[in-house]
């Protein structure tokens, strides 16, 4: 815990430092980072590291299916105001990448790791964490990840008793299954746009009743939790039933919803959320998301939305028409390679924007859109897509490898 700086062992040593020279090694190359190669290395050499790296730090874990990366700088932004903290920023989510991060903060006093929700039990108990938020969970790489309640069951069982406090949203019924096992939970009333993976009880199976904003099951009698901090429209309501205004540069709901689930956490750690969501106001960007970049003589605004959930949230940021949107899918091995997930996605909200259509899998997307009654053009590069586009600010939204290819072209 905090206070408590054992030096690391040799082996532990020889392992950070074998570790940042390979990572060193790879960027040199140009082939990214370094951060998950050197973590794998540094874990080779002494499987306990992670333990060891955490062992001096007040840890926080976040982990959900969209907006972990964003949540994470967030709380890290709100924790500084309480001492310095190592954070895994660009998003490498599994062991070895955040054994990377953590590898680079020996000074600091708070560790905030994003986690992918499958490996959130394993690092859970490597990192013995005060807190851990959970935000959401939703379909998503329908090849590889496990059905949800599935996620939610491992979730379960891996924080079944955990001494860690549970920020957990009250609005999604897995995630409020998931940390019930837990002893200790702050629940937030963050919201849930996205209901399709939540209509039968995952407790018990029967059917989800949603009057309102409400839930319950009707057979067990499982119900939504009262929250003792909710956000309401521009605000956070804090337990005592005090209003502090949200002020973000990031846009949209689901990043008010995430700055209440941060200001939840900070309070665990002692920061009040007039003076976590004062600092939440640094994030501009996070990883590029949201950037707003100059490329051809337009201004192109960068979207990140890898699944059902993400792209309704996206949605919702888009002005009205006529603002033209590029849409780029890929599925590439860290997408998920199957694209069914696209016959999810109302693509009507788009009617009367100018569309246009990139990716790998452009035809797929074209195929959808095209039974959706959306106007669109299919483009084979974003600079030609840009050239067509219509004049207004273009929103682009991508999938994850599709947002990484496009970054690299536009400069960011």
């Amino acid at each position: 815990m905090a206070g408590n700086s054992d030096p690391l062992t040799p082996r532990a040593k020889i392992a950070v430092t074998a570790g940042k020279a390979v990572a060193a090694a790879s960027r040199a190359a140009g082939r990214g980072s370094g951060s998950v190669i050197g973590g794998r290395v540094a874990l080779k050499l002494d499987p306990d590291l992670l333990a060891r790296l955490a062992q001096h730090l007040d840890v926080t874990l976040v982990s959900a299916t969209n907006g972990k990366t964003t949540t994470t700088r967030l709380i890290a932004e709100a924790l500084r105001a309480a001492g310095p903290v190592v954070s895994n920023a660009l998003g490498a989510n599994m062991p070895a990448g955040i054994t990377s991060a953590l590898a680079g903060g020996s000074d600091a006093r708070f560790g905030v790791i994003e986690v992918d929700e499958k490996y959130l039990a394993g690092v859970a108990r490597d990192t013995d964490p005060k807190c851990i938020a959970l935000l959401n969970l939703s379909r998503d790489q329908l090849d590889r990840a496990a059905e949800t309640r599935m996620l939610a069951e491992n979730w379960r069982e891996g924080l079944a008793g955990s001494k860690a406090v549970i920020v957990a949203n009250a609005d999604d019924p897995l995630v409020v299954w998931a940390a019930s096992s837990s002893p200790n939970v702050i629940w937030v009333a963050a919201g849930q746009m996205w209901k399709d993976d939540a209509w039968s009880c995952p407790s018990c199976g029967g059917v989800m009743q949603r009057p309102g904003d409400d839930w319950f099951c009707g057979e067990c009698g499982f119900r939504r939790p009262t929250p003792s901090w909710a956000l309401s429209g521009d605000h956070v309501l804090d337990p005592h039933g005090s209003a502090w205004p949200i002020h973000l540069q990031l846009p949209g709901r689901a990043n008010k919803a995430n700055a209440a689930s941060s200001a939840a956490v900070a309070a665990v750690f002692g920061v009040p959320p007039q003076v976590a969501l004062e600092r939440m106001y640094q994030v501009q960007a996070v990883a590029g998301r949201y950037d707003v970049v100059q490329f051809q003589g337009r201004d192109l605004r960068l979207l990140l939305a890898k699944n059902p959930a993400g792209w309704l949230e996206t949605f919702s940021l888009i002005d009205q028409p006529p603002a033209p949107v590029i849409l780029s899918v890929n599925a590439r091995g860290a997408d998920g390679t199957d694209t069914s997930w696209l016959w999810d996605v109302d693509y009507t909200r788009l009617s009367g924007h100018p569309i246009f259509v990139l990716g790998d899998r452009k035809l797929d997307l074209a195929v959808r859109l095209e039974v959706a009654n959306q106007q669109f053009q299919v483009c084979d590069t974003v600079d030609q897509a840009v050239q067509l586009c219509p004049p207004g600010r273009i929103e682009v939204i991508a999938n994850y490898t599709a947002f990484q290819d496009l970054r690299r072209r536009v400069g960011n």
